[in-house]
């Protein structure tokens, strides 16, 4: 399949027969529910690269004089919003009386169908306003206070690497990325290497080699320094690559889009549509990633006073009719009810314009959080306007929710994920405690939250008796100790996917220690057992020579 037909998707889902199916949905959605079955369930990141002007995103109608006061070139007109009190009358007056912009209509008919949530006021307690350090910080779990917290790996890689800790490896990539030629730093996991891959730029068969100037040659041997474990990481991640795009080709020529769902021609639908296209053809990716970059609006925001046209206008009309048709096509069918999205900015912008028709950096900003599974409504109240002074350089700093409680919400009510993976996914340093203990209430349809007895079945941990490493391998692994009962007479057994053995003998430990040679093996997924007499325990490695 060339790359041009990879990003440009046909529409080739049919409704005809869709009454027996979502029949047969409902009975495994009460299933999954009755014998805690959640692993099939997913979140989709929208990163909104540059820093999203929250202000005039979700407009609030309380103080609405008070915010033309602040942009009296930048404002959106109030005869252009699309006004949420013709929803919902009650809040008409109070400080949840908000508008959405009027490119935002299809967020704004989400809302409307009980499936869009606006998280306000988003942000973390010590606010940096440079794009780099600020993505990092939102990609690594970090609170701004300390870059020895988690600098080296990101939440979403510790995430990954410690909930679903006995599905890796696998066959297919636990994380996907689309939309940007730069991997993610939050994928990045403390001891799994290759727990994602990036698309961009490649097509559904073959996966550009990082190492390509190296003949795809890799290097046996790493420096004992920062430069070999990185090098090391990188080889991985390539090896791993090469392995996860025939799970990838497979699920995307079996997948496709529902017809009805009108992707707009965009670079953000058809990220989308690629991700629905994938979970339709049965890839058990639990992580995506999708990005829209252009929001750091510093001028022509708007093209002129009362003019709603602009930069931002655009910006969030891709958006909005992108998430509009991604939502279309979930709901389509029983996917919609294990998928959830979320959107995520490094930082707000000030509540001051800055005289450029646009608006600087600033701190905090509302989040989206959408999908079947989610409540429809508003967590949190309107910015107060007073904050932005000349003081503290019109910022709006009151950090209403920090960007972890929703994320450590989703963890647990969502994807049963209990208390220890989330301390582990945010650091003990970083107070991850407070997260679940401040869950973001009515996030979640009742009927889609996870039972505190299913948090983490299906997922336990056996007992560890021996470690692999390394994982992925080459030529060679490692078998060490663990348990001192383990430690004598013990014996492996490697078997392919096709459950044929492919070597096995006895282990010979030297302090603790045994290598496994297998020169000259077949690229691929390989199920290990060791035993002895007292204890047995299974690994799954992906090993071989590219």
């Amino acid at each position: 399949m060339k790359r041009r037909k990879f990003i440009k998707l046909t529409s080739t889902a049919s409704a005809i027969g869709l009454l027996p199916i979502q029949l047969k949905a409902s009975l495994n959605f009460l299933n999954n529910f009755s014998n805690c079955n959640f692993l099939g369930r997913k979140i989709v990141l929208i990163e909104l690269k540059g820093g999203n002007d929250g202000l005039n995103t979700i407009i609030p109608i309380n103080v609405y004089d008070e915010y033309m006061d602040l942009r009296p070139t930048t404002h959106i007109p109030i005869s252009s919003l699309n006004f949420l009190n013709s929803i919902d009358p009650s809040i008409l007056g109070t400080n949840q009386d908000i508008a959405f912009h009027p490119a935002l209509s299809g967020m704004f008919n989400l809302f409307s169908e009980g499936q869009l949530r606006i998280i306000q006021s988003v942000g973390y307690p010590n606010s940096n306003k440079s794009h780099f350090a600020s993505i990092d910080i939102y990609n690594t779990g970090n609170d701004g206070n300390n870059w020895n917290n988690g600098q080296s790996s990101g939440w979403i890689g510790r995430f990954l690497e410690n909930h679903y800790q006995n599905l890796l490896p696998n066959n297919y990539p636990m994380g996907i990325q689309i939309g940007s030629t730069n991997t993610s730093l939050g994928f990045h996991g403390e001891k799994e290497h290759g727990l994602a891959v990036n698309l961009s730029g490649q097509d559904s068969e073959n996966f550009y080699s990082i190492l390509s100037g190296l003949a795809g040659e890799y290097p046996n041997n790493f420096p004992s320094s920062d430069y070999g474990t990185e090098l090391q990481y990188i080889v991985n991640t390539d090896r791993v690559s090469n392995i996860y795009a025939q799970a990838i080709s497979d699920s995307f020529n079996a997948g496709s889009n529902y017809h009805g769902a009108n992707y707009p021609d965009n670079d953000l639908a058809n990220q989308l549509k690629t991700v629905a296209r994938l979970i339709r053809g049965g890839i058990q990716t639990k992580v995506y990633l999708v990005r829209i970059g252009g929001f750091d609006t510093h001028n022509n925001q708007v093209q002129g006073i009362g003019d709603i046209q602009g930069k931002h206008y655009n910006l969030l009309d891709e958006l909005s009719t992108a998430v509009e048709a991604f939502s279309k096509d979930l709901n389509s069918d029983s996917i919609g009810d294990d998928v959830v999205g979320i959107t995520i900015s490094e930082f707000g912008r000030k509540a001051k314009e800055n005289g450029s028709l646009g608006t600087d950096h600033g701190e905090v900003a509302p989040v989206f959080v959408f999908g079947k599974p989610i409540m429809g409504g508003i967590s949190g109240v309107n910015v107060d306007l007073s904050e932005a002074t000349e003081d503290n350089n019109f910022q709006i700093e009151t950090v209403q929710f920090d960007y972890r409680q929703t994320l450590a919400t989703i963890m647990q009510d969502f994807l049963a994920s209990d208390n220890l993976s989330i301390d582990n996914t945010f650091k003990d340093n970083l107070n991850s405690s407070s997260f679940i203990n401040a869950k973001i209430q009515n996030l979640l349809k009742p009927s889609y939250i996870v039972p505190e007895n299913c948090y983490n079945v299906n997922l336990e941990n056996d007992p560890k008796y021996w470690e692999i490493f390394p994982n992925p391998f080459e030529e060679f692994f490692n078998v060490i100790v663990l348990s001192d009962n383990t430690n004598e007479n013990s014996e492996y057994n490697m078997v392919n996917q096709n459950g044929q053995i492919v070597k096995k003998g006895n282990l010979i430990f030297n302090s603790g220690a045994a290598q496994v040679h297998l020169p000259n093996l077949k690229a691929g997924l390989y199920t290990l057992t060791v035993k002895n007499s007292t204890a047995s325990q299974s690994f799954k490695l992906i090993g071989g020579v590219i």
